[in-house]
């Protein structure tokens, strides 16, 4: 932290109380630039049935229950017959359908405060960018606070989510978008504007033909389809509510970015993760 010349604090007499406060003002910006630095992204396993592996960019691991890895730059692949459940340190639940693939190409978090009470809004502002090459997730996400943006991108398709438990699916010719409850905005990949889903309804995103923008379709989630999206976005649900992130104690306050460590809970029973759309209200019917 710079040090504050003596000269500058003796010439504030003669300036307003106005001025006087804009000078604290900055004074205390610069205190918590020189203090605080963003804590390390990471995500924690949940839950694993199978085989799946994580790419760290330095070495390829096999993912094990209750391990915890940073996040950001890694690439998480849920082999054939498998499953995979994880939970981001902002609060987020992603649950891995077999021969998944997601890369998490940016996760940065801003810090936030220890000892937080409230579990189910994200903890800070964060910035998440996946790539969904292939495979299926379903999301479960806190409550994402003003300024955070969560974006997950396929072959096809961009997605913009606000919230809160959605499937996305993801193949070289198609991609679907399913939004059991909360806000997403799709659009084709590389075009501007999107379409705004609502709870229940499903998008549909397909390749146009040669120099044309990939096709939108939206509709309301085939009834059939509805319990097994149902389902995995239950798992990410239950997967979020088994562990939260908190601040470790760190050795050089000032020096030292924040440390996150995950803190297990009691698990959940699944009918306290809230409720999920049924058939009866899918728009049409």
């Amino acid at each position: 932290m710079k040090n504050i010349r003596l000269s500058r604090i003796v010439t504030t007499a003669r300036l307003p109380r106005a001025g006087m406060l804009v000078l604290a003002l900055l004074a205390a910006g610069q205190l918590v630039a020189a203090t605080s630095k963003n804590p390390t992204s990471k995500f924690y396993v949940a839950d694993l049935a199978g085989h799946a592996e994580v790419n760290t960019g330095e070495k390829i691991e096999d993912l094990t229950n209750s391990s915890v890895f940073s996040a950001e730059g890694t690439v998480i692949e849920t082999k054939a017959d498998s499953t995979n459940a994880i939970v981001l340190s902002n609060g987020t639940g992603i649950f891995f359908e077999s021969d998944s693939r997601l890369e998490i190409r940016r996760f940065l978090q801003e810090p936030f405060l220890p000892n937080r009470t409230d579990l189910e809004t994200e903890p800070s502002i964060s910035q998440t960018q996946s790539h969904l090459p292939r495979g299926t997730i379903g999301l479960c996400t806190s409550k994402l606070v003003a300024g955070s943006v969560m974006t997950i991108s396929t072959p096809l398709a961009e997605v913009s989510v606000r919230g809160q438990k959605l499937v996305v699916q993801s193949t070289d010719d198609e991609t679907r978008v399913s939004l059991i409850a909360g806000d997403v905005t799709v659009r084709g990949e590389g075009f501007s504007g999107g379409e705004i889903l609502q709870p229940g309804q499903q998008a549909v995103v397909t390749r146009g033909a040669p120099g044309q923008p990939p096709l939108v379709v939206i509709r309301p989630i085939p009834e059939a389809d509805l319990p097994a999206l149902e389902e995995k976005v239950t798992q990410a649900c239950m997967a979020r509510r088994t562990v939260y992130f908190d601040i470790a104690e760190r050795q050089n306050e000032t020096e030292d970015p924040p440390e996150l460590t995950p803190v297990p809970v009691t698990p959940v029973n699944p009918d306290d993760i809230g409720p999920v759309i049924s058939s009866s209200a899918l728009p049409g019917n």
